[in-house]
């Protein structure tokens, strides 16, 4: 169905066409040779410098005010905005005033991609400005932008902002306007990259090799999630999108190497919240000869370490709530952790008495719900909420954790930590199960929960025992949910806001 343009629209469609018909692209597709950035000038120029005599900018006009023969404007580039001057007789040549009187003045619209060429000033006000010499259209846009208007309040001092651009659905459906007109979002995603080169450069140091595997795979492993389901038309087989990298990256362990990483997407087909989306971007690294002890003081370094990158202290703030994260992090088992919270010892209860005991406490658990879950739910209504600074949850139930190794000491308990900050989980780490007839048991419960009803409970995966019966070293996993990390870095509450292009519903 054809879309009705509105009267902005169809004027900048018109303005469009009166370019081409002066014979000016509004899409050329010429190389525009950019010397500096707007920021760059703004934090580097003084009055009487050189070094700014001759520079070419180009970005989004953002702003106009015409003055006669001689205009004011900012002009935006990916780095901020810059003052232009613009004058009549600077930018058009001879008796032929069309390029400032027809198009500049009349015909270019907020939004347009333009090139400027000229010299650095500061007006009588101390403003850093552009003299423009040359001034070139690159893009016209057809859409106007959403005018965000500040202004300083008189009393307070403070800059106001009104008609600001902040539903979140508009917001994260055109995200390309949200980075134009709240030029502050950019500072999250700039925090997520600097964040993830940090952890490389973390793990590169240390020996450890960045890898690829499968996105798609025939067996959904390496999780207790529900799967997206596809089908292969020429092999005729099912396959799942990734739900997790483990199983894969453990073989690479069997095959040799000593520790490898991958940052990379996995897919959950479940409910989606301001933690959850269906596509999301996680951190899995396995190293052998270590164990989940180990994990938890390379953790604590390692996010220690990207909070100073990122942030320039060990402290952040997330709404009212300072979080700290100076070493040592700490460290409480999960049944301890229930106990203290929730108030009841459940260490020696079997499955009807802790599905009774998630019943007095008012803890809603599925009928289905065998004893590691009925766990899960009681931990995660009655202790989640408490663990605001970053607290280690250790020695979880063995039918929590199929992959992970039986507890050295603890009977009943596997070698298993997730880090907890600001209530919500961050990262998962094991100390890896590597004895295959244990795992090939724990495969065969998983087979029946599924039964029972169960649509997170893992398949089996023949080839990944095979692998064990090849012999794995004892070896340490880890894997950090990145986007909820970001959130954490950025103060945001919404994982949508760390995401580029979260998921949301079809539109047309």
């Amino acid at each position: 169905m054809e879309r009705t343009l509105s009267e902005q629209e169809l004027v900048r469609r018109q303005s469009l066409e009166q370019i081409r018909a002066l014979g000016i692209d509004p899409y050329p597709a010429a190389l525009f040779p950019i010397s500096h950035r707007a920021h760059t000038i703004k934090d580097e120029f003084t009055d009487g410098s050189t070094a700014f005599e001759e520079v070419c900018l180009a970005g989004r006009l953002m702003m106009r005010r015409i003055m006669g023969k001689a205009s004011f404007a900012e002009l935006q580039d990916s780095s901020g905005r810059i003052q232009l001057y613009v004058s009549r007789d600077d930018i058009c040549s001879g008796e032929d005033k069309t390029l400032y009187n027809t198009v500049f003045k009349k015909l270019l619209d907020i939004g347009d991609f333009i090139g400027v060429k000229g010299f650095v000033f500061k007006t009588k006000v101390g403003e850093t400005t552009i003299h423009v010499k040359e001034l070139t259209l690159l893009s016209k846009s057809l859409r106007p932008l959403p005018i965000v208007k500040t202004k300083i309040d008189e009393e307070t001092g403070k800059e106001v902002t009104y008609d600001a651009f902040t539903d979140p659905e508009l917001r994260y459906r055109q995200r390309y306007v949200d980075l134009v007109v709240n030029p502050s979002v950019r500072n999250h995603f700039e925090t997520r990259s600097r964040l993830i080169k940090t952890m490389r450069s973390f793990f590169d140091q240390r020996g450890w090799m960045e890898v690829e595997t499968p996105i798609l795979q025939p067996i959904h492993g390496g999780a207790s999630a529900r799967p997206f389901a596809t089908h292969h038309n020429t092999l005729d087989m099912p396959l799942y999108m990734r739900i997790a990298n483990e199983l894969y990256l453990k073989r690479l362990i069997v095959g040799g190497y000593e520790g490898v990483y991958e940052i990379g997407k996995m897919f959950r087909n479940e409910g989606m919240d301001r933690t959850h989306n269906p596509e999301f971007t996680m951190m899995e690294i396995y190293v052998a000869y270590k164990d989940y002890i180990w994990m938890m003081e390379m953790v604590e370094q390692l996010i220690n370490t990207i909070c100073q990158e990122v942030t320039g202290g060990e402290t952040v703030q997330v709404g009212e709530d300072s979080i700290h994260f100076t070493l040592p992090f700490r460290r409480l088992p999960m049944l301890e952790a229930i106990k203290e919270y929730a108030g009841v010892d459940i260490s020696d209860m079997d499955e009807s008495a802790i599905r009774l005991a998630c019943k007095e406490l008012g803890v809603e658990v599925e009928a289905s719900a065998g004893k590691g879950k009925l766990i899960d739910a009681l931990f995660g209504e009655k202790v989640e909420p408490h663990l605001l600074q970053p607290t280690y949850i250790t020695d979880y139930p063995v039918e929590l954790s199929p992959l992970a190794k039986k507890h050295r000491s603890k009977e009943g308990l596997v070698e298993r930590y997730e880090l907890f900050i600001n209530r919500q989980e961050i990262a998962n780490a094991y100390s890896e199960l590597n004895d295959p007839i244990d795992q090939q048991q724990r495969f065969e419960d998983q087979l029946r929960l599924a039964a029972g009803g169960d649509d997170e409970a893992m398949a089996m995966d023949h080839d990944y025992v095979r692998a064990l019966e090849y012999g794995m070293p004892p070896t340490s996993g880890l894997g950090i949910g990145i986007d909820r990390l970001v959130m954490l870095m950025t103060n945001q509450t919404s994982i949508q806001e760390v995401i580029f292009f979260p998921q949301m519903k079809a539109e047309f």
